[in-house]
């Protein structure tokens, strides 16, 4: 028998095996270094691709600052300079917050119902007071334009100082002959309504510049809604944006206890100096009435008419109240703010209050015992008054002012008064100033509608 070869067939095979497998390790290491290789390579062409695009976009100083040929070295003082800018933007200034300013207790009385006058109270200085109808200047031969105001002359504006009897110029003033109405025109049956008014809650909307505010039903008391007249005076404009709004008068003309009342041919372009008319005019406006109370656009009533003409007027045995100025006292800061604020034209408020100094204006004092108002200049939204004939002169005055410079009846107030009192030393007028912090605790203010 043969001898058997297992061991050189086995030796064979295992060195082909050996063989075998050195090959497919190689070939498997060939095989795992390409994906390496591919991934190397999509980095680096990833890495190329962003960096060509990221020099395209900003260029060579997002990478290399400071290396162009042009750029500038900075000094000591460019450096200063752009520190102090730095710090000047990480510190921006903060901005001033709006002082607030808060009602304070008013004592009332606790009902409204059946008020009664004391008996003592009328006694104020008397004299006649009668108004211009209508000037005696031939306006078609001198081409002078009618005007609601009329053509008051400094000798007259100089003599309607005096309280004593006499005949002033207080608005509503007529043209000649044959041409119409200077304006405030309004519907006879107004008239006949206003006519029959002794108790006056009055307040004026033109030129759609406000919202229409209600005064608060549930505060007013019975006799107040059956004897007190509570008159919104707009304009035509106005009464269709109220309309719009869903607020219609109805067949009574009125809206909650507004009784509007419509005003045609309005005699200003200016719609604040128009509305001067009804807040210091109403007794021209009202014949019949003993007590008006004036309430500016921005404020909705939440006291009781009675009540308020108990404690400003009765109380303090005053025929006209008005609240002081909750931060200004001086005319002259009260230039400063009107012209600050672009509040009317620069000029006219210097024309105005040049004429004023010129005329004896003081300062105001806070330290002078004597000192007649607790402030010249006052917080004008809210007045009460008892239609007396030196407290209707003031208006008057007061009106004048306003008619013949601005419309900043803030800036002619303390002079017109002080003036009246200087022109009647011994005739008292009796004007109750009181804090605007009670001003704050009888009415709720609102912001004037934006343009």
């Amino acid at each position: 028998m043969l001898p058997e070869r297992r061991g050189v067939f086995g030796g064979l095979d295992q060195s082909k095996v050996a063989d075998q497998n050195n090959d497919y390790g190689l070939l498997a290491v060939r095989r795992s270094r390409r994906p390496g290789r591919m991934r190397l390579l999509f980095w680096i062409f990833s890495f190329a691709a962003l960096f060509s695009i990221c020099i395209a976009t900003f260029g060579f100083k997002m990478f290399f600052h400071g290396v162009e040929e042009h750029q500038n070295i900075l000094t000591s003082t460019d450096v200063k300079a752009v520190s102090v800018e730095s710090k000047t933007m990480e510190q921006p200034k903060k901005k001033l917050r709006r002082a607030r300013f808060y009602p304070c207790k008013v004592e009332l009385q606790d009902s409204a119902e059946a008020p009664v006058e004391p008996k003592t109270f009328w006694k104020f200085v008397k004299f006649s007071l009668q108004y211009i109808v209508r000037e005696n200047i031939e306006t078609h031969v001198n081409h002078i334009t009618p005007r609601f105001g009329g053509h008051q002359t400094l000798e007259e504006r100089e003599q309607s100082f005096n309280a004593v009897n006499q005949t002033v110029h207080c608005g509503f003033v007529k043209g000649f002959e044959g041409v119409s109405n200077t304006g405030f025109d309004l519907d006879k049956e107004d008239k006949m309504y206003m006519n029959t008014c002794t108790v006056v809650v009055s307040s004026c909307i033109f030129g759609s510049s406000d919202f229409l505010r209600r005064p608060t039903s549930k505060m007013i008391s019975q006799y107040s809604k059956e004897n007190v007249c509570f008159i919104m005076f707009v304009d035509n404009d106005t009464l269709v944006k109220l309309s719009k709004e869903g607020s219609v008068p109805d067949e009574k003309r009125s809206i909650g206890l507004w009784r509007i009342v419509v005003v045609s041919n309005l005699p200003y372009d200016d719609m604040r100096k128009t509305g001067k008319v009804p807040k210091f005019l109403s007794h021209r406006l009202f014949p019949s009435a003993r007590y008006s109370i004036w309430l500016d656009s921005k404020l909705r009533l939440h006291t009781d008419p009675m009540l308020l003409i108990e404690h400003f007027l009765w109380r303090n045995k005053a025929e006209y109240a008005i609240s002081n100025h909750y931060t200004r006292h001086c005319v002259w800061d009260e230039v400063q703010q009107n012209k600050r604020l672009n509040k009317y034209n620069h000029t006219a408020i210097d024309q105005q209050f040049l004429f004023y100094q010129s005329d004896g204006l003081p300062k105001f004092d806070p330290s002078d015992p004597n000192k007649p108002l607790p402030s010249y200049v006052p917080e004008g939204s809210f007045i009460v008054r008892a239609h007396t004939p030196m407290s209707n002169l003031f208006s008057c005055l007061w009106f004048n002012e306003v008619d013949r410079f601005t419309s900043r009846d803030q800036l002619s107030f303390g002079y017109t008064f002080l003036k009246l009192k200087r022109t009647n030393p011994d005739k008292r007028f009796a004007l109750h100033m009181f804090k605007d912090c009670e001003r704050r605790a009888i009415t709720k203010l609102f912001h004037h509608r934006n343009p």
